[in-house]
């Protein structure tokens, strides 16, 4: 199962609203993980095997950005697959295949 997922304070952070030091706690609970993942600008993406391993780190990673407010938000969007592992990487290569193919008008 693969689960995207974007934490931060809410009304707290430097005087130009970044929130770079909180993400940043949520990330280190995330590699340390050992799950496979991936972190971008908006979201960080975890591969797990099961709802409960997977939400364990949400959830860890979640509590280490509530050290830096009162109050937190949390987006989640899951793809759901049994029997599906390495989906981290595949579905990127698979979407890099079909732009290497030309385009079908």
């Amino acid at each position: 199962m693969l689960v995207a997922f974007s934490v931060a304070p809410s009304g707290s952070g430097d005087s130009d609203g970044s929130v770079s030091e909180a993400v940043a706690a949520a990330v280190r609970v995330v590699r340390e993980s050992g799950l496979p993942n991936r972190t971008d600008a908006m979201f960080t993406t975890i591969e797990g095997p099961d709802w409960d391993t997977v939400m364990d780190v949400v959830k860890r990673a979640t509590e280490a950005v509530q050290a830096f407010g009162p109050r937190v938000s949390l987006v989640l969007k899951a793809d759901i697959r049994p029997g599906f592992d390495g989906q981290i990487d595949a579905k990127v290569e698979r979407v890099e295949s079909a732009l290497a193919q030309p385009e079908v008008s």
